[in-house]
């Protein structure tokens, strides 16, 4: 146990105060405060001293040295059983401080309010982080308060044990206040890489806040959990059972296609992180229609996500099947009413949701695998017509809609499309020719084409063979990345066969 006799309060975050003050002044301790906190402490009528007049050196720079000061540091660090560390503060004069309660400037709350790079300077807290650190090293003999969440367990602490504190509580508050510093620091430096206009710097640092412990991960064996770097939920639950691992996964990769569509306007569904059928016709429940009718039977249990909002009409055919999560960019009262009769079916409002991370990270071990997202906005320039058979309007449209759902299937990947909608999708396969088989299968399956299909690949055929296939199939069109030792083939061949080929300067694996 550590008496506290006396504490240092600098906080910028000042409610749930009074409480906490109560405690403190029915145990008799000492308190020490500056600025804003000490006025705050007189306004509640407790007895407080200031800083200034605690180490007797007055505030200076407007404030930006104040605790920074041996007496304050010295009263914090110093070991209470080291005899030289006994001998230095005797001598100097100095009091021990025993009890540390720091918040930091809000420098986070700063960089999103304002592009002010001199405002966002100033909110960079110097004392702050150093008191909390200073506190933290010396836990066994000092207790550290960083958030008001710990102020209640700091308050049964001191009526538990009398003004005291255990070394088990002080050494969770330590670690809980390495983690506050190592965040903050981390929110700076990743604000100077940004403005910097560094997305691979030197040395790479992180900051997330836990927002669920998830029941387990891909599998019931595995933990997990899923973070967040604001600390808030960016994804809007309004109904259904708690979400998975997998859940999250497939949400994920579902948003990261239906938001590449046309405002207001499309259709996916998605199953394993993968889509099984997509449509962008601009009539929302034909466009629901098309994609579910691209793999009905790989939708069962899937995901739909839906780029507008869900209607009536649209949620009588939404409930007809069998789905795990519904997203879409709202649901109006009367599809509510239809969709929360499943009381497990998870719905999500994305209304609010952007895509704003630019980097996408894997790891493994000790190792994080960081690139770019493949976010591409697919422009004219982006493409090359090499054969002598031009594509008219339509043809195109759909040809770079086919390559657009061809960057989110996981590679080899061929897309086959018509009229906006997917009609067949292969994937995954370590065989560029085996995802065309299957794409062509699943097409033959489902839909009976009535018009023009267009193929996309999601980089080069190092063959013929699939563009053979695919052709053979009824594709009058192909779309794929150049760059193959085979490219002028591949022309001959979509010559020989009157057959539209467009080669893209950029290719799309998603591995």
């Amino acid at each position: 146990m550590k008496k506290i006799k006396s504490a240092l309060i600098s906080v910028s975050d000042k409610s749930k105060l009074k409480p906490l003050l109560k405690i403190l002044n029915k145990n008799k301790i000492k308190l020490i405060s500056s600025g804003g906190t000490f006025q705050t402490i007189k306004k509640l009528k407790f007895n407080c001293e200031e800083v200034s007049n605690f180490t007797g050196f007055n505030e200076i720079l407007d404030g930006r040295v104040k605790t920074l000061h041996p007496k304050i540091y010295a009263g914090i660090l110093n070991k209470r059983n080291n005899k030289s560390h006994l001998r230095d503060i005797k001598k100097n004069h100095f009091e021990n401080i025993d009890l540390v309660i720091v918040n930091f400037y809000p420098f986070e709350k700063t960089i999103k309010k304002t592009k002010y790079h001199s405002k966002i300077l100033e909110n960079i807290d110097i004392g702050g982080p150093s008191l909390v650190r200073a506190a933290a090293k010396n836990y066994h003999d000092v207790t550290v308060i960083t958030s008001s969440n710990n102020y209640n367990d700091l308050i049964e602490q001191l009526k538990k044990y009398n003004g005291s504190t255990t070394l088990e509580f002080r050494k969770k508050m330590s670690q809980l206040a390495f983690v506050e510093t190592a965040y903050y620091d981390s929110l700076i430096a990743n604000y100077f890489n940004k403005i910097s206009s560094l997305d691979f710097p030197a040395k790479k640092v992180t900051h997330y806040s836990l927002l669920d412990r998830l029941r387990y991960g891909e599998n019931p064996h595995q933990k997990a959990a899923v973070y967040s770097q604001d600390g808030k939920h960016r994804i809007n639950q309004i109904h259904g059972k708690s979400l998975s691992y997998n859940n999250y996964n497939d949400i994920f990769s579902a948003l990261t296609i239906s938001k590449s569509f046309p405002k207001n306007a499309g259709v996916v569904i998605l199953k394993h992180s993968n889509p099984c059928g997509v449509s962008v016709i601009k009539h929302n429940l034909m466009s629901y229609r098309a994609a579910l009718a691209c793999d009905p039977i790989s939708a069962f249990g899937g995901i739909v996500s839906c780029n507008f909002k869900i209607t009536k009409n649209i949620a009588i055919e939404l409930r007809e099947i069998f789905l795990e999560v519904i997203i879409a960019n709202g649901f109006d009262g009367n599809a509510l009413k239809i969709l929360k009769q499943k009381k497990n079916l998870r719905l999500i409002d994305a209304s609010d949701f952007k895509l704003n991370e630019n980097i996408k990270i894997n790891s493994f071990d000790n190792t994080l695998l960081m690139q770019q997202d493949d976010n591409q906005i697919f422009l004219k320039d982006n493409f090359k017509v090499v054969s002598r058979k031009r594509p008219n309007k339509s043809q195109f449209e759909n040809l770079v809609f086919a390559f657009n759902i061809c960057r989110y299937v996981k590679s080899n990947a061929i897309v086959l499309a018509s009229k906006k909608s997917t009609i067949g999708i292969g994937s995954g396969q370590p065989s560029r020719l085996d995802s065309c088989k299957i794409a062509i299968d699943k097409m033959r399956k489902f839909i009976d084409p009535k018009d023009e299909i267009v193929a996309a690949s999601d980089a080069f055929f190092p063959f013929v063979d699939g563009v053979e296939k695919l052709i053979q199939s009824g594709v009058s069109a192909i779309i794929q990345p150049s760059g193959s030792i085979r490219d002028k083939d591949i022309i001959k061949f979509a010559n020989a066969t009157d057959t539209v080929l467009v080669f893209s300067k950029t290719r799309h694996f998603r591995h």
